[in-house]
């Protein structure tokens, strides 16, 4: 078969509407609820907390892929810095984090769709086998539609975008007229004050509202001009998704009907909200956006949904093009511009992920999905911290300001976001991460470099032991041995540790190869990078 070659059609518009079409999803629906839960009024804090953490983590990618860009750059930069090991456990991480994300939407959608159609869903809100069967649709339905051309996908999403924008906004603006503003004073419960901002970041689904930023890192090879329209769109899209979600925040609490929330409290809510922002109207009698609701209850979902199942197929061609999957995985139809066998592995997990009773439900995956993606950003920085050290003279068309700085700390903020998820979680993902660094190691391809390679992979297996440790004794789901503050003081010290170790760690020769899936490859821009 021909190999064919990744079409560059996506412009700023795109890029920007991918990254906002894909946070602006089902977390809308539900953080806001769950989010309250954790921290009452002071939510607004930590939606403006995980903004600005996801935003230094955005940064570091916006140089690198301004500087080097790669479709599903999170799985290839790992491997040009730090070799086979690394890059095929964060491959890994990747696999976890981006086949799950839609199914998560799929589930949302079901679950909005059960307020029309009680059939597809148990008391409990997990599915019926006819529920089952509309999720498998839903995502045979994207899967169609990315399909046939990334043109073609382009414009699907800027249409369903622009819709998605317009029902958040008609919500905000109809919810502000019933403010209550004592309502911000009722605080969490659960666990409430500064632990609850913390906690809220990943349990409540506020993180994983902002994690779709990474689009257009991942669609890097098929945007025009991606050294100056990928850093433009990261910064745009977790800019603008910020102001709509702080407003719907603030619109939703300050709109619960004071009743309502005196018998139950933000917590209870969750007993009698369902559907958090239809039962709203419902209770408040606004029959009109009932309705809009849950119609765009249907679309937001699947069109993140829709868009994560494409992302996902670029990061397994990715991993296919580090050597760790099969190399029909990275082949290219030549008519379409698609990864078409990557896609086809992308539905088949995407569907595999819906079936674990646990994860049922939209708030059964979130924290794992959140952490899994955050494990996967983790490394940017390093890798950054390599590139800067080892190829000082690369052209970087942007350039992250304070990078001794703002590079640790973006290290740092992928860290407590991973710690923030609790123990329940980490006890899930650092050992399969730790497997799949063990198994590497014992039964990986042995090339030339494979000694290199592990000798540049160690700092990362003390990471996770370090994280997997203080987790454990920790005050977030764990035993509360090392108490707090001092558990996050503990986990920052470890982390810098890891950094500076990682990033001494890295290759002393750089080999970048050049973007073979583009349509016109570049030649090497320095001499410093060899090309393999």
């Amino acid at each position: 078969m021909t190999q064919g070659t990744l079409k560059k059609k996506l412009g700023l518009v795109d890029l920007t509407l991918l990254g906002v079409g894909s946070m602006i999803g089902s977390g809308w629906l539900y953080a806001a609820l769950t989010s309250s839960g954790y921290a009452g009024g002071l939510t607004g804090w930590a939606w403006l907390l995980g903004a600005v953490m996801v935003l230094l983590i955005g940064l570091v990618f916006a140089e690198l892929s301004a500087a080097i860009p790669r479709a599903g750059g999170f799985v290839r930069y790992p491997n040009y810095t730090h070799g086979n090991v690394v890059g095929f456990v964060i491959g890994v991480s990747s696999l976890l984090a981006y086949t799950s994300t839609a199914g998560v939407e799929v589930e949302a959608v079901r679950q909005y769709a059960m307020y029309w159609w009680p059939a597809l869903g148990q008391s409990d809100g997990s599915p019926t086998r006819l529920g089952f069967v509309m999720q498998i649709v839903l995502l045979v339905c994207f899967f169609l539609l990315n399909y046939w051309s990334v043109s073609f996908f382009g414009r699907i999403n800027t249409i369903i975008t622009t819709f998605k924008f317009i029902v958040p906004l008609m919500v905000i603006v109809t919810l502000f007229g019933y403010f209550h503003g004592g309502n911000l004073s009722v605080p969490g419960t659960a666990p409430g004050g500064i632990h609850g901002i913390f906690s809220s970041l990943t349990g409540a689904g506020i993180v994983f509202a902002y994690l779709g930023f990474r689009q257009a890192v991942d669609f890097a090879s098929e945007a025009k001009n991606p050294q100056r329209n990928i850093p433009i769109a990261i910064m745009l899209a977790i800019g603008i998704s910020f102001v709509i979600y702080i407003l719907l925040q603030f619109a939703f609490m300050g709109a619960v009907p004071t009743d309502i929330l005196s018998a139950h409290g933000w917590v209870g809510l969750k007993t009698i909200f369902q559907s958090p922002y239809a039962d709203l109207a419902r209770s408040l009698g606004i029959t009109w956006l009932i309705n809009l609701i849950l119609i765009d209850a249907v679309i937001s979902p699947a069109g993140t949904g829709n868009i994560y199942l494409a992302g996902a197929s670029r990061v397994l061609f990715a991993w296919a093009k580090n050597g760790h999957l099969f190399s029909i995985f990275a082949k290219v139809d030549p008519k379409s511009g698609v990864p078409r066998g990557a896609l086809w592995l992308s539905l088949i997990l995407a569907i595999a992920w819906t079936l674990p009773s646990e994860f049922q439900v939209w708030g059964g995956l979130i924290g794992a999905v959140t952490s899994a993606t955050v494990f996967t950003y983790m490394p940017g920085p390093v890798n950054a911290g390599v590139m800067r050290s080892r190829l000082p003279d690369l052209p970087r068309p942007f350039r992250l300001p304070v990078f001794a700085l703002l590079s640790p700390l973006a290290f740092v903020a992928s860290t407590l976001l991973i710690y923030w998820s609790g123990w329940s979680v980490n006890e899930l993902l650092i050992p399969i991460l730790v497997i799949a660094w063990v198994a590497y190691v014992l039964f990986g391809k042995k090339d030339q470099h494979f000694k290199r390679d592990v000798r540049s992979a160690w700092w990362l297996l003390a990471y996770y032991v370090a994280i997997f440790i203080l987790s454990y004794f920790g005050t977030y789901g764990g035993t509360g041995t090392i108490s707090s503050p001092l558990d996050m003081v503990l986990v920052v010290i470890a982390t810098l540790v890891c950094y500076y170790w990682g990033v001494a760690s890295g290759h002393e020769k750089l080999e970048i190869p050049p973007d073979m899936e583009e349509e016109d490859p570049p030649v090497s821009p320095r001499r410093e990078t060899r090309v393999a």
